[in-house]
């Protein structure tokens, strides 16, 4: 299985949020699935990334030429995937992603998770979207989500829509769960 991991690329994070990172790049290598992420360095994208490697995944790095030209490249991607800016890293990872599972981050990691799921709405995709709320991360957006659905800008029955995890644990069991279904 192909997980597309959105994440942080910032270092200078708390150290339970890099740990956070590292446990599900062990946890897909594992498994035996394949990473697939912005191809950089830095804060929970080198955690996860590594630690993916580490423990036997194939690891996918989708990267534009502005972050290579930072130094930012990562070293241990199985392929590499050059794309022309942020727009087609979006796509291209969302392309190739069996599942995506969004780990905290800032506004690049807020982009992707609301690029997919508009893009799901519209229908190009029905690619499950797992946001790991860990410790309550991503409380004020699921407030707003709340606040946007209850004054209908959102249906209350929607087409499409992140699904919200606590911890590892839970997308783990969700993750499985997939997996035997398509056998």
């Amino acid at each position: 299985m192909n997980i597309a991991v959105y994440c942080s690329a910032k270092d200078a994070i708390p150290a339970e949020y890099l740990a956070l990172g590292k446990a599900l790049g062990t946890w897909i290598g594992n498994q035996g699935d394949t990473l697939v992420y912005g191809g950089a360095t830095g804060g929970l994208m080198t955690q996860t990334s590594e630690a993916a490697k580490a423990a036997g995944a194939r690891v996918i790095g989708v990267i534009p030429p502005r972050i290579i030209a930072a130094g930012r490249l990562a070293p241990h991607c199985d392929k590499l995937i050059q794309v022309a800016n942020m727009s087609e890293r979006k796509q291209q990872m969302r392309d190739l992603a069996d599942v995506i599972i969004c780990l905290p981050g800032s506004y690049g990691t807020l982009d992707e998770m609301l690029d997919a799921t508009s893009s799901a709405i519209v229908g190009e995709h029905a690619k499950p979207l797992f946001v790991v709320n860990y410790k309550g991360f991503y409380e004020p957006l699921k407030q707003q989500l709340n606040q946007m659905r209850a004054l209908n800008f959102i249906p209350q029955e929607e087409c499409y829509k992140p699904i919200f995890v606590d911890n590892l644990d839970d997308l783990y069991t969700c993750i499985i769960n997939l997996k035997k279904q398509k056998i």
